[in-house]
């Protein structure tokens, strides 16, 4: 049970952009100052700024359970200006299962890689 890696996908509501953006810059603060085991969490807006896509990867499961729970306080007022969906990729701890299957989140586990020769 190893890193896993997550991707979420955002669509914000129509007028809310500003408070979206309001809000996603508290939780890159407390990726910042309280996450521990996060190796990677990095948005991506639409060209339009409609939508944002977040690329997050963590240590292990338990470090994506702390994740979650740091940025918990913040899910009420996201979901006032957009919508949430997303995958999590990996071999999640039956704690991190439990909870992903809880939000209706899909897991994908590990199936196969590659690393490029000339990379």
């Amino acid at each position: 049970m190893g890193e896993m890696q997550g991707i979420a996908r955002i669509k914000i509501h129509k007028g809310k952009l500003e408070e979206f953006k309001r809000l996603a810059a508290k939780c890159m603060e407390i990726v910042r100052t309280k996450d521990t085991g996060t190796l990677q969490y990095e948005m991506y807006m639409s060209e339009d700024q409609s939508e944002c896509l977040v690329f997050e990867r963590y240590r292990d499961s338990e470090a994506g359970l702390e994740h979650s729970k740091n940025v918990q306080e913040m899910m009420g007022a996201l979901l006032q200006v957009c919508s949430i969906t997303g995958e999590v990729c990996g071999a999640p701890s039956p704690a991190l299962r439990k909870s992903l299957e809880e939000q209706g989140v899909p897991i994908y586990a590990p199936y196969q890689s590659a690393v490029s020769a000339k990379g």
